[in-house]
């Protein structure tokens, strides 16, 4: 089994979760141990995240991850407005945080002000690595993480749903784009807080999750028939 496969990635799993579980499948239907088998994905998602996850399996793929990693993503997004998160998603420790109740026309004008290039800060709380340790981990101990700004591009910002304070858009961006940021950072110019409630990624490149499998789907047989070369 040599190949691209795409999976719907389910909430609470990690990433690694499900490069794991195919390659334990992978490992099996070759009879080698799973060490012994190349698998990887071409960019994370959060635990709390759904959606496509591009996983690479072989060598001559797994390769490539880097190469894979660099495409335009695009991802279904929620927020609430008036509350902030220490993670900027549902796992951390949820404030209140009195501001206004923005329109829907103030929110779609300052939607369109963040298309285009911009500057972007990552999340203490991403894979980052300051001197070899991931961020995240620096975080969780306790411990100031400051992470140099970043041109990421965003080709498009949609409002496809807003009922205060919950707004619901997709998002077309380039590779190391963080929506949890982008998330605060709209929120901001609103005059009032946010935080990313639930993410859905649709598509990486030219994948779309229309292809995906899902998790309680994946054998041997099914891999077989839907892996891409």
């Amino acid at each position: 089994m040599t190949g691209i496969l795409l999976v719907d990635k389910p909430p609470k799993w990690t990433s690694f979760d499900v490069v794991n579980y195919v390659r334990k499948i992978v490992a099996q239907n070759e009879d080698k141990k799973p060490k012994n088998v190349k698998v990887g994905h071409s960019g994370t998602l959060d635990p709390f995240a759904t959606g496509l996850l591009v996983l690479l399996i072989g060598k001559e793929y797994t390769v490539l991850a880097k190469q894979y990693s660099g495409f335009d993503k695009t991802y279904e997004v929620e927020m609430k407005l008036g509350q902030k998160s220490s993670t900027g998603d549902p796992e951390g420790q949820i404030e209140t945080v009195p501001g206004s109740q923005p329109s829907k026309a103030e929110i779609e004008a300052v939607l369109d002000g963040f298309t285009g290039v911009i500057s972007q800060i990552p999340p203490a709380f991403s894979a980052i690595k300051i001197d070899g340790v991931r961020a995240y981990k620096l975080a969780r101990a306790g411990q100031s993480v400051n992470l140099e700004p970043r041109e990421i591009t965003i080709k498009s910002l949609k409002l496809i749903g807003y009922e205060y304070p919950f707004v619901k858009l997709v998002a077309s961006v380039s590779s190391g784009t963080y929506i949890r940021v982008l998330v605060e950072d709209i929120a901001k110019k609103l005059g009032t807080v946010a935080y990313t409630t639930d993410l859905r990624r649709t598509e990486v490149g030219q994948f779309s999750l229309e292809n995906a499998m899902k998790i309680d789907d994946l054998n041997a047989t099914t891999i077989n028939k839907n892996i891409i070369k």
